[in-house]
Order: C-alpha cells, then structure tokens, then sequence
C-alpha cells in the first residue's frame, strides 16, 4: 500500500518545484488535474498552487479520486478488490530536440520557421521550448554527439514530424519557409501515399518533417 509519510514529503517537493518555475513539472500537472488539461506551462507555473493542489496531483497519478481517497485506500487494509480505474488518455506528444545552443536554436525556429518561445529554464538555459499553433518542440542542450557520423541524415531519422490541414497549408508553409532562407534536407514533393511533405534541416541538424495531405 502506498506511504502516506513518503508521498507528504513529495507533495512538498512538488510545491518547492511549482514555485521555483521548475518547467518539466507542468507537463505533469496538466496530464494529471483536469482543471490544467487545456492551460499552458507558463500559465500552469503562474498559478496558485498549494500543498493541497500537489497532494490531489499525486493521488490522481496513483489512479486514486483525491488525496482523501487515496489516504483511505492505503489505511484500509482489505482484500476487496478495487474497482478498476479507466484507462489514461494520451492528449498530446511533444518532441525532444537535441541543440548545441538554446539561444540560436530559439532564434532559428522563431525568425525562420515561426515559432514563440514559450519557456527557457536554467542557469545557464539547458532546456527551452517554442510552440506555433498547436505544435510544440523541447530544445535539450546535449554538449555531446547523440548520433555516430553522418547516421542521421543518412538514414533519414526524423527528430519531430508536425502535420497541416490541407495541401494548399503545406504549399504556403513550404514557399514561406524557402523564402526566408531555410535549409531543406528535402524540398517539397508528393509521396507515393499522396502526402505532401518536405524536411527542415536545423542548424544542429535536426531533421522536422512538415506534412499535409495529397493536392486536391
């Protein structure tokens, strides 16, 4: 059964977290507290977050309704078995970007492809994030190679794919990025399947494939 004096001392780390604007904790919060579900890491870390706040969050990463719920279920010792909680609901994915330098790279995906910083963290900045629309990339300082020579462009291996509504969307994105200088891996053309696609090569050689459907 679960530690009611441990998860205590978590809850108060999550709180030290939430009030130091530790960024990679809002993800969490917003998968965990229906009332975050739909708000922004900068607004989640703005928010008025209390001790009570982090002991229903991790009740709720326990599958338990609240804290209260979750203090009965580890006090009452019984055999009745619990009713099974329904399953969780992956409501969004973010890409993991390796980058030499937060700085360039934020300036590359704002004045090129478009993007808005939301959030840089650290002291010095190791790990950022830019969103456009409904897309969002996380920036992660890596001083080391993570692929071994020319593999990944070689082989083609794509560090995020971010998809449009229609062909027309695709084509614009595409003539709008070329005219701003951006380096193409591979320019825009129809793949066997019908799709639209083309693929941004970042200055860290970050390959982002832009995808949309077949042209009407």
């Amino acid at each position: 059964m679960p530690n009611i004096g441990n998860l205590k001392k978590q809850a108060k780390q999550y709180l030290r977290w939430h009030r130091e604007r530790y960024y990679p904790v809002a993800a969490q919060i917003r998968a965990a507290l229906p009332r975050f579900r739909h708000v922004g890491d900068v607004q989640i870390l703005e928010s008025s977050f209390k001790l009570a706040d982090t002991q229903e969050f991790l009740a709720r990463q326990m599958g338990f309704d609240g804290w209260q719920a979750l203090k009965s279920g580890a006090d009452a010792m019984t055999d009745e078995p619990r009713q099974t909680a329904p399953l969780p609901i992956l409501s969004s994915i973010e890409a993991q970007l390796f980058v030499a330098n937060i700085k360039s790279s934020c300036d590359f995906y704002t004045n090129k492809l478009g993007f808005a910083v939301e959030f840089i963290y650290g002291d010095p900045p190791f790990y950022g994030q830019v969103v456009r629309d409904n897309a969002r990339l996380n920036l992660r300082v890596v001083f080391e190679p993570v692929f071994v020579a020319d593999v990944r462009k070689r082989e083609h291996l794509l560090s995020a794919s971010i998809t449009v509504a229609t062909a027309n969307e695709i084509k614009q994105l595409f003539l709008s990025y070329q005219a701003a200088g951006v380096s193409f891996h591979q320019t825009l053309k129809k793949e066997p399947w019908g799709a639209r696609t083309f693929i941004v090569s970042d200055p860290d050689e970050n390959l982002i494939l832009f995808a949309g459907p077949a042209a009407d």
